[in-house]
């Protein structure tokens, strides 16, 4: 079966053969619209008919210097364009939505190929790029499904934003020591590309860079790299191992969301900042070890992380942030490290294999829904740093049969232990003030509870039936 792509290329080889005889080859100055002023001239638009255009490199006596903005916009019907010598710019979108164009010649004068210069040339399946050019800009090719083959000079710097979005056929690439910058977007939605080289060169990886390329199966990243961008390697699925080398500072928010394939990664110790839902719905991850140097795991870091079994955090992270570790079902092992102080909202809630946890005494905070529906965790032992124990810190954990609150917990939110329905006796230290509101609601085994006679609690607090003794 013939792919889209194949098809519209059988379909517009037909038109042409059909058409050929009478149109020909076009190199005729009289086709051709120009504006001049000083020593530029710029064709401004086409208006022949011809498939292939040899566009002349002398119209009305002057040398053609460029192809002016949109000159040759969507002429859906032109196949091959040869671009003379002469011309030193391409201006944006000067052949967008030539969806016919298959084969364009630019000359080694173009310095730098413009904004959606070749965009949504569906049917382009060969460009040859000359070294003369420094800049592939935003969207230079974006959406040419089509084409399967590039080779980057190595006088390219920079490739821009969306430079190759959505180009579907591209299978390989390599990009040259010479780039130093790959732009956001630059690309995403390229399905078919299943291996990529990154050279040394390069410093940043720009936002969604890679996002969506379903066939990339491994990626190692250098150690120029000091910035993964936000969303840079997303929902690519296929991509099962990531090697980042000491050199990389910042794991951008979302950078490697839904890679559902990935098994394996490794996070240096140059890494300081791990974003928000850097590694979320990674359902394939098992293991992973946070280095010392990061000081932060972001919110929903790896949440959803459902094959994560084993967490390691070294020394050096103080803050677990909201839902870092959320719903990761599978985990059973996790290391908290004394350097923590926070662990905030939502930090591990729904990790219902966790079955012990050792919260170290440097942590003086405890949020809301921390724990909660921690459904496997038998015993838990609060250490004497903890001030507040929040809002549903460690609701629905429903396995949990013993706990342990220190002497300087002064407040326990609401709903604190709520559905704990493991819990048989409680005693709360002299040191609590205030017992919130359905602290311990529906802890139906809840039978015996000790409250220091200062300490005010609502009526709500404890489940109905409960023995309180006052001490």
């Amino acid at each position: 079966m013939f792919s889209a792509c194949k098809k519209t290329l059988v379909m517009l080889t037909l038109v042409a053969l059909s058409q050929l005889a009478a149109c020909g080859k076009d190199d005729s100055a009289e086709n051709f619209e120009v504006f001049s002023a000083g020593d530029k001239t710029t064709i401004t638009k086409y208006k022949g008919t011809s498939q292939v255009v040899n566009i002349p490199s002398i119209i009305e006596g002057r040398t053609v210097t460029e192809i002016g903005e949109k000159a040759f916009y969507q002429c859906t019907g032109v196949t091959e364009v040869t671009i003379p010598n002469s011309v030193k710019q391409i201006a944006p979108n000067a052949f967008g939505g030539c969806t016919g164009l298959t084969k364009v010649n630019i000359p080694n004068s173009v310095t730098e190929i413009g904004v959606c210069v070749f965009e949504d040339c569906g049917s382009l399946t060969e460009v040859t790029i000359p070294d003369s050019v420094t800049k592939i800009d935003e969207s230079a090719f974006s959406f040419c499904t089509c084409l399967t083959e590039l080779t980057i000079p190595n006088s390219i710097t920079e490739i821009g934003e969306k430079a190759f979005f959505g180009c579907e056929s591209l299978t390989e690439l390599n990009i040259p020591d010479s780039v130093t910058k790959i732009g956001s977007g630059a690309f995403e939605d390229c399905t078919g590309l299943t291996e990529i080289t990154i050279p040394n060169s390069i410093t940043e990886i720009g936002s969604s860079a890679f996002h969506s390329c379903l066939g990339l199966t491994e990626i190692t990243i250098p150690d120029s790299v000091t910035k993964i961008g936000e969303s840079a390697f997303s929902n690519c699925t296929g991509l099962t191992k990531v090697n980042i080398q000491n050199g990389v500072k910042i794991i951008g928010h979302n950078a490697f969301t839904f890679c559902t394939g990935l098994t394996e990664i490794t996070i240096p110790n140059s890494v300081t900042s791990i974003g928000n839902a850097a590694f979320y719905r990674c359902t394939s991850l098992t293991e992973i070890t946070i280095p010392n140097s990061v000081t932060k795991i972001d919110d929903s870091a790896f949440s959803y992380c459902t094959g994560l079994t084993k967490v390691n955090i070294q020394n050096g992270v103080n803050t677990i942030g909201h839902i870092a570790f959320s719903y990761c079902t599978g985990l059973t092992e996790i290391t908290i490290p004394n350097s923590v102080t926070s662990i905030d909202e939502g930090a591990f809630s729904s990790c219902t294999g966790l079955t012990n946890i050792t919260i170290p005494d440097s942590v003086t905070k405890i949020g809301n829904l921390a724990f909660a529906g921690c459904t496997g965790l038998t015993e838990i032992t609060i250490p004497d740093s903890v001030t507040k124990i929040g809002d549903l810190a460690f609701a629905s954990c429903s396995g949990l049969t013993k706990i342990t609150i220190p002497n300087s917990v002064k407040e326990i939110g609401k709903g604190a232990f709520s559905n704990c329905k493991g819990l048989t006796n409680i005693t709360i230290p002299n040191s609590v003030t205030k017992i919130d509101d359905s602290a311990f609601s529906n802890c139906t085994g809840l039978t015996e509870v000790n409250v220091p006679k200062g300490t005010v609690y609502s009526s709500t607090a404890f489940p109905r039936g409960s023995k309180i003794t006052k001490y």
